[in-house]
């Protein structure tokens, strides 16, 4: 399946960028072009991921698997051939490290952000209680305003919901959700339970590195010690949240430009 993308950078080294769970590419637009003028060899494909933004509809049943193999898909259309370099936040990392397992001749190298190959605790993540209001909130409603006071009343905060309303699309007078948010819910709770260690702990894997956020309870240092074990160096972001790349944009790119 081909995703909805775009690019950044005219270099000769391809890379993806992968958003996390109900983002879409453009959330690592600022990261990509800060790094394609830095680095002006690279160049980068950012896909809507399956069921995200404007890409098509989650199949049913769909895992990290389906959406790693929709972006090697991706990939092959924009022509973005050989092994490629992967960078993921949060569940985009969790497909980079899917897609190292299934297409491993597709992966040059898996850089995390701020997510553990592990299993995530229901209690932990951030995007099931997003997801919990945003399955409260109306279809559609006459403004983005209405929509926006209903995400707000159920306690999310003014910048979540702004965010999350970079999702609507038009319908007659009013908007409406462009994604299916019951089929988001079954793909959070699927992907969520998944296990990728294998990614980290098996002979033979892609050079792995993951920079994690301080305040960020994603990556534990129990995960952390593994994930060093396993030869996947770990750095920290002591002042920033989950969104690494938002709360420490200039720290991350030099992390991503470092050797």
């Amino acid at each position: 399946m081909v995703l909805e993308s775009f690019q950044v950078g005219t270099g000769d080294v391809p890379t993806v960028m992968l958003h996390g769970f109900l983002g879409t590419g453009r959330n690592l637009r600022s990261l990509a072009v800060a790094w394609a003028q830095a680095d002006p060899r690279r160049r980068i494909l950012l896909p809507d991921l399956t069921g995200h933004g404007a890409s098509p509809a989650l199949p049913p049943d769909a895992d990290l698997t389906t959406l790693a193999r929709d972006v090697v898909d991706t990939l092959d259309a924009q022509g973005f051939t050989g092994a490629v370099d992967w960078v993921g936040h949060s569940l985009g990392g969790r497909v980079s490290l899917a897609a190292s397992l299934e297409a491993s001749e597709r992966v040059g190298s898996v850089a995390l952000l701020d997510i553990a190959p592990g299993p995530v605790p229901l209690d932990l993540s951030e995007s099931g209680y997003v997801l919990d209001i945003l399955l409260k909130a109306p279809p559609r409603a006459d403004s983005r305003k209405d929509l926006r006071a209903s995400l707000t009343g159920n306690g999310l905060s003014e910048a979540l919901s702004d965010w999350l309303l970079m999702n609507l699309a038009p319908d007659g007078e009013g908007v409406r959700w462009r994604f299916d948010r019951d089929a988001l819910q079954r793909l959070h709770r699927r992907v969520n339970g998944e296990d990728l260690w294998p990614a980290v702990e098996r002979p033979v894997h892609p050079p792995l590195r993951c920079i994690r956020g301080g305040r960020s309870r994603y990556v534990s240092q129990e995960s952390a010690r593994r994930l060093e074990a396993g030869g996947c160096p770990v750095a920290v972001l002591p002042d920033a949240g989950h969104f690494v790349h938002v709360d420490g944009p200039q720290a991350v790119l030099a992390w991503l430009m470092a050797p």
